[in-house]
């Protein structure tokens, strides 16, 4: 399974519905971390004799950039962390749908500023980007009318969730 097709293997109840499951929001959280630290390795180590060969205007762009990816990072694992909780049951169903717990804005990147960049910066930059457009399209459809509730589908959440995480019920 490719990382980009995390949400299409584990299909919704609708054609290009994504259901938030357990194992898909431990996917997407490995996924998270693992950029942050490649973001983290690059911008405090790896780029900084990059930095010092860049014009000092793509200097500050670089800067910016490195902060907009450690954002993006920021609220997708907030908003999965927030999600984790509501399946372990530390927060109540529904709740994850708040304002001040869907996922952060984070401010998209200039093309223009962003081709400018050493190889690497655009690649984490690129990532980021994908990756916080993938959680967007999640929270976005989970504020969307959800089904109707049955004991069946009610019954399914809590073995996949006991299952995969290993929970005595």
């Amino acid at each position: 399974m490719a990382m980009h097709d995390t949400g299409r293997e584990l299909g919704g109840e609708r054609p290009g519905e994504t259901r938030i499951t357990p194992r898909l929001i431990d996917s997407l959280y490995t996924e998270a971390m693992l950029l942050a630290d490649e973001a983290r390795t690059y911008f405090d180590e790896a780029a900084r004799h990059e930095r010092s060969t860049l014009d000092p205007f793509v200097r500050v762009s670089f800067a910016c950039e490195s902060l907009r990816v450690t954002t993006r990072i920021m609220h997708i694992v907030a908003w999965l962390l927030t999600q984790r909780a509501v399946e372990s049951g530390e927060i109540a169903p529904g709740s994850e749908r708040r304002p001040e717990r869907r996922l952060g804005h984070a401010a998209e990147s200039d093309p223009n500023i962003v081709a400018n960049l050493p190889p690497e910066a655009r690649r984490l930059v690129t990532a980021s980007t994908d990756l916080y457009a993938r959680v967007q399209r999640l929270d976005e459809d989970s504020v969307s009318e959800a089904p109707a509730s049955s004991p069946a589908r009610a019954l399914m959440s809590r073995l996949e969730r006991d299952l995969i995480w290993q929970r005595p019920s």
